[in-house]
């Protein structure tokens, strides 16, 4: 196991966001939630030799998508209303062309039925790459738009997820338009996901305010809305799978439109370390790529253990490392607590177990966390507080004996917001200095 090393002269840090890790209590399973449930010997390891709170990642009342969460976790917190939105975040990470005036949106596959009403957000989550390469380069090849000087970019990211850019040759774009995806609305720009998780139909996108560039943008929104309809109803790879019984990728919601290009402090420059970050999709690799942290892949989203070694090794070279864990959230959004607690255990064994057994990290603050919660029995991103555990160099023990929600309630550190982890984390790296 890892010593902890209360006078170590070389604090490096490992933050640990686990995607969607939060949960409530479930009737069904005994009252408890899936980290309640699950056997994580290793976070507990780390949490009995620290201390624990509860984090609001943006704040009470608002139940936030990953990007928004993310960057409040990282310090910045876009009070003033100038988020760019998740679509420019996704754009510059999936490598397209974006530029001020151009309008990002993110983008899921889904399948509806003839009349428009959702019957999968995520058409069945098992969506191969080509398939969605080959959707996408019909969609670019075949949607013309009424204006001429409009030209459109869809570009695939991973599974169900893809990212549409819009470009006027003329005019610049509005990212003052509501969402098609009825799961998610939009306050300052800010991604949220709405109470309800009932199916609904593909909205229609409207101007929310009575600029040109509003109305133009939402009038293009709608135009792709209705082509790709259209385009995929009848494609070909639609046709192979209903042949072998998969759900139909038969339509794009959109949400989260954005026209600026961010332009943001850097974590070195707000922080004064060098943050390494392992990335997977492309959120992280926008989020990582505007804050100007050292990107690194290490295997597959589920690769947990590359990614622990990768992170221990990096930390030659790097004050910090980031690294964001994709799984509980999807269990979470697909109601299946049973999968979650499973999977949340795979994270413990797997990425939690070489972390604590490297003896060569002794000096190292440990920080784990979410970037929100994804309750199973609400199948969506709720604003319900998430545990947050600081463990190694100068941390002293509270008494915790799990990583759980209900330790979290109950840890020293008490419930604070996203943006205030990174000051409590440099306060114990500074404790942890030699003078």
């Amino acid at each position: 196991m890892l010593p902890m090393n209360e006078h170590g002269r070389n604090c490096k840090i490992i933050y640990v966001l686990l995607d969607g890790v939060g949960d409530l209590a479930h009737p069904n399973f005994g009252n408890t939630t899936p980290l309640e449930a699950a056997n994580t010997p290793n976070l507990d390891f780390l949490a009995s030799k620290g201390c624990m709170g509860n984090v609001l990642s943006v704040g009470k009342g608002i139940a936030p998508q990953s990007d928004i969460a993310v960057f409040n976790m990282l310090g910045y917190s876009f009070r003033d209303g100038s988020y760019v939105g998740r679509g420019v975040i996704e754009a510059i990470g999936s490598g397209i062309d974006f530029k001020n005036g151009d309008l990002a949106l993110r983008g899921n596959f889904a399948t509806v039925d003839s009349d428009g009403r959702i019957l999968d957000r995520r058409a069945g989550r098992n969506i191969q790459a080509s398939e969605a390469r080959e959707l996408c380069n019909s969609l670019n090849n075949t949607i013309k738009f009424s204006d001429p000087d409009v030209s459109i970019s869809i570009v695939p990211t991973i599974s169900h997820r893809v990212v549409i850019s819009l470009r006027h040759a003329k005019h610049s774009l509005s990212e003052k338009i509501s969402n098609t995806d009825p799961a998610y609305t939009k306050v300052n720009g800010i991604g949220i996901a709405k109470a309800s998780s009932s199916y609904e139909r593909i909205l229609e996108s409207r101007p929310e305010d009575n600029s040109d560039a509003a109305i133009l943008s939402a009038n293009l929104v709608n135009e792709f809305t209705t082509q790709s309809l259209e385009v995929l109803r009848d494609h070909p790879v639609n046709k192979t799978r209903s042949a072998s019984g998969s759900k139909n990728i038969n339509g794009i919601l959109t949400r989260d439109s954005g026209n600026k290009y961010p332009n943001l402090e850097s974590m070195y420059s707000r922080y004064g370390l060098n943050f390494g970050a392992i990335v997977d999709m492309p959120v992280e690799v926008g989020i990582s790529s505007v804050l100007g942290m050292k990107m690194f892949r290490a295997g597959n989203v589920q690769d947990y253990q590359v990614k622990a070694l990768h992170a221990i090794d990096r930390l030659e070279e790097l004050d910090a490392m980031y690294i964001h864990i994709k799984g509980p959230d999807e269990f979470g959004h697909d109601g299946d607590w049973e999968g979650k607690k499973n999977n949340i255990e795979a994270i413990d064994r797997l990425f939690f177990g070489p972390l604590v057994d490297r003896k060569d990290i002794e000096d190292t603050l440990i920080v784990v966390s979410g970037d929100h919660s994804t309750p199973c029995i609400k199948n969506s991103h709720s604003d319900d507080p998430v545990p947050v555990l600081f463990s190694g160099c100068s941390v002293k023990s509270d008494g915790s004996e799990r990583f759980t929600e209900y330790w979290g309630q109950r840890g020293k550190i008490g419930l604070v917001l996203g943006e205030q982890v990174l000051n409590q984390i440099l306060a114990y790296r500074s404790k942890n200095k030699a003078y």
